[in-house]
């Protein structure tokens, strides 16, 4: 677990930025469509909340911890 907060840009040419505070990683992006309003989604990798053109997402705990550090 990290004491620091960090943000660091996207790779994707979009705007907003990544974080990770207290060992929550997640992102926050700007998008340039609206959605319709205030939803939530849950998948497999994140937890996603959508208002209006920002989108807040966060990690989920994987269930299978041995293939998240697969290649390294």
């Amino acid at each position: 677990m990290f004491l620091i907060a960090s943000t660091l840009p996207l790779n994707d040419g979009t705007k907003g930025f990544r974080f990770n505070f207290l060992g929550t990683k997640g992102f926050v992006r700007l998008r340039k469509q609206k959605s319709n309003g205030f939803t939530f989604q849950k998948g497999d990798t994140f937890s996603q909340l959508h208002l209006g053109r920002l989108t807040l997402a966060k990690e989920r705990k994987f269930s299978a911890p041995k293939l998240r550090h697969f290649a390294g």
